[in-house]
């Protein structure tokens, strides 16, 4: 049944959200061919990336003007996704809309991407609200403002609108979007467009309409600290929690996610009861020869599983 409520985060369970790259999926029709329907039980939600915000969506299960590039039909898709809630019914499978390069925020057609989320059976959404310059800057009074602040906070709202619960809604959270302020306004990098670009949504009473929040802690630079980010997030966020790892290497300058690395970013986590991890994102593969060193998305799911004390993990992605 689509739409269900979140219990895995009534129950106490830590949120593992992975991302499933739509390009780099099987090319098949068959839908138990299909990562998406084999994935492993410890992967509590799956986001679909990515969905423009001004998609056109004619119905009938038509993904061509959706932004989703899948190399196959909506019908397998929808297939797809109900063979993995018959191996794993707890599951929650989103559709990621935004992400970068999807800018057409001011066009937003969610009315067209309920109809497309209820159509496929899946279960809500995954906000990724990114823009090409958030406009945050600093003001006189030590607070962050920023010109996108008012329409992130009506793209949540109509977002919640088009999709109410018990629709789950997720929301990805731009590295340094939680700096700024208070304890935070000296956290690195101090300065940039995006510096505190989620605290006036998180300070919302929009943000009520949020089920999970998850930190997109990489490639910010060679001095940014996921610790940190995942601190200050939780300093606004009360809600279920995820910290993010990425597959590929980063392109600013900054440590890679190696499996050690990994494991110790998420033994700090651990410490919040709410705590858990993400990771963009299944079917991506880095460059070179995979190791420890150099880890694929096989590895670094494996890594979250075992770190975050979840069951199965012997079970590989795809």
């Amino acid at each position: 049944m689509a739409g269900r409520s979140a219990a895995w985060a009534e129950d106490g369970g830590r949120p593992f959200l992975a991302y499933l790259t739509s390009w780099t999926e099987v090319r098949t029709d068959s839908p138990t061919a299909t990562r998406l329907a084999r994935l492993p039980g410890y992967i509590t939600h799956v986001a679909l990336g990515f969905a423009r915000p001004d998609m056109t969506y004619a119905g009938n299960l038509d993904l061509a003007g959706t932004g989703l590039q899948f190399p196959f039909s909506g019908q397998v898709l929808k297939a797809a996704i109900a063979e993995l809630r018959r191996h794993q019914p707890s599951v929650r499978v989103l559709v990621s809309v935004g992400g970068w390069g999807h800018f057409g925020w001011d066009a937003r057609n969610f009315d067209a991407l309920a109809r497309l989320v209820k159509d496929l059976g899946a279960d809500g959404v995954d906000l990724d609200y990114e823009t090409a310059d958030s406009g945050c800057v600093r003001t006189p009074e030590a607070r962050i403002a920023c010109a996108d602040d008012a329409r992130s906070i009506a793209v949540l709202e109509d977002l919640r609108r088009a999709l109410p619960r018990p629709f789950v809604l997720t929301v990805a959270g731009w590295s340094v979007g939680a700096y700024g302020e208070g304890r935070f306004a000296a956290s690195e990098p101090r300065y940039g467009p995006y510096v505190g670009m989620m605290l006036a949504l998180l300070r919302s009473p929009a943000a009520a309409g949020i089920d999970l929040v998850s930190v997109m802690a990489y490639d910010a630079g060679p001095k940014f600290s996921p610790g940190e980010a995942f601190h200050a997030y939780r300093n606004y966020w009360r809600g279920p929690l995820a910290l993010g790892i990425q597959v590929l290497p980063p392109q600013s300058g900054g440590p890679r996610d190696t499996v050690e690395r990994t494991a110790r970013m998420l033994s700090e986590v651990l410490r919040d009861p709410k705590g858990g991890a993400m990771l963009y994102g299944i079917g991506l593969k880095p460059p070179g020869a995979t190791g420890p060193d150099n880890p694929d998305d096989v590895t670094l799911a494996l890594t979250i599983c075992v770190a975050l004390g979840l069951e199965g993990c012997v079970a590989p992605v795809p």
